[in-house]
């Protein structure tokens, strides 16, 4: 009997953070770079791939660009919100999809080989699978300031990544045909340690573990500032980096 896999998310909390993403996006003052460089890089490669698919699913894209995108294509769409599309079931029978487009969440699903598995029986024969996300390659600033904060007792404040290797052997054990992952780092600068954590909370990054980490108190906040302030450049700002992670895989 096989094991269930650990749950390291929480499924309430990553919905929680999901539909609070999905709420901030229609602010005037909400951020939503991350997510718009993972659509734009989607609809780049369809139409560099010169796919024209008949059925296409889409999750996770709360701009609604890549749904739009296809449907100018003249696809017909199905649309999963992260947090209510469980992609660590079964799709149900007669599910086949020509193109399935996973943004932003695929990092953080507890039974990801699994839901690799399950992403690839609902394509269609010949089908594709493109999913972006940020991988390991992010937050090393905010790593180093949360350890910095914690001081002798680190807590797990920020929740483990795919890396490019394990995304491209995750694919094959899933059983598809051709795989391709790639990424690229987008460098952002921040004047205050407030801004990066507005931007994380915009695209839905903030802590989702089933095991909560211990609260905040002013202590923590205060050396993390501190940690922050350490960090600046001449110019008083401080690098983040994300690496955004994009998977295409066929059938």
């Amino acid at each position: 009997m096989n094991k269930a896999p650990p749950a390291i998310f929480s499924r309430n909390r990553c919905a929680a953070k999901w539909g609070r993403a999905r709420a901030r996006y229609k602010c005037d003052n909400s951020s939503s770079f991350l997510l718009d460089d993972l659509t734009g890089d989607v609809i780049e490669r369809v139409g560099f791939m010169q796919l024209q698919p008949q059925r296409a699913l889409v999750v996770g894209d709360w701009s609604d660009s890549v749904a739009t995108a296809l449907s100018d294509l003249g696809a017909d769409i199905a649309v999963g919100q992260l947090g209510h599309f469980n992609e660590e079931l079964p799709a149900p029978a007669g599910s086949r999809f020509d193109l399935i487009v996973h943004l932003m969440g695929l990092g953080m699903v507890n039974d990801l080989p699994g839901a690799l598995i399950h992403a690839r029986a609902t394509l269609a024969e010949g089908g594709v699978f493109i999913a972006a996300f940020p991988g390991a390659g992010s937050l090393s600033s905010l790593r180093n300031i949360a350890l910095a904060a914690d001081g002798e007792r680190p807590a797990p404040r920020i929740h483990p990544m795919i890396d490019s290797a394990s995304s491209s052997a995750l694919l094959q054990r899933a059983g598809f045909g051709r795989q391709v992952v790639d990424s690229h780092t987008l460098s952002v600068r921040y004047r205050s340690l407030g801004q990066l954590v507005s931007d994380l909370r915009d695209h839905g990054l903030t802590a989702s573990l089933e095991k909560p980490s211990p609260a905040l108190g002013r202590q923590w906040l205060s050396r993390a500032q501190e940690a922050f302030d350490t960090l600046r450049d001449e110019d008083g700002k401080v690098t983040e980096n994300f690496e955004m992670m994009t998977l295409t895989a066929w059938k």
